[in-house]
């Protein structure tokens, strides 16, 4: 046990270091992120997460965005628990066809303007449950698509710069 422990403080920690408070670069480009925003719709971007029938790998990586080190809401950006109050609808995993309708009424719930941002593989053209029985495709076979976010899953920078990218 002793060795394990001498060997754990020796070694560290083995998560990456957070990024400073005091990052300059990184505080002008939340603050531009912010204005075109507030110059887009008057107030920050509010996003709905939609699971269309993912392996909730991309799921994990949009959670992430909301914890300390990548912290969503310092560029402005929000998750929101209804479609009435969302301006993005973020969409993953491939369409099940028992989700179908669900997707179409969320999205016809959702007030304009609106986008659509399909993320991950499976959010393109249904991934490795292409041509399954109960796949019924991509995002895009049921509602328009503004973005897409490649990546099995994406990484939380690239669902970052693809929201940021949005906004601009």
């Amino acid at each position: 046990m002793r060795k394990i422990l001498f060997e754990s403080i020796l070694k560290g920690p083995l998560t990456e270091a957070a990024p400073g408070p005091e990052d300059v670069e990184l505080a002008a480009y939340a603050a531009q992120v912010d204005h075109a925003a507030r110059a887009r719709l008057g107030r920050s971007l509010s996003i709905r997460e939609i699971d269309a029938g993912s392996c909730n790998g991309c799921e994990l990586e949009i959670n992430a965005l909301s914890n300390a080190f990548y912290d969503l809401e310092r560029f402005g950006l929000r998750f929101v628990a209804s479609p009435r109050h969302a301006d993005v609808l973020l969409i993953t995993g491939p369409v099940a066809k028992n989700m179908n309708e669900a997707l179409l009424r969320t999205y016809q719930a959702t007030p304009a303007p609106k986008w659509v941002v399909a993320a991950g593989c499976c959010a393109l053209d249904g991934g490795v449950f292409s041509g399954g029985y109960a796949c019924a495709g991509g995002v895009s076979a049921l509602v328009p698509v503004d973005l897409y976010i490649p990546g099995c899953p994406p990484t939380p920078t690239a669902l970052l710069k693809g929201l940021i990218a949005l906004m601009q």
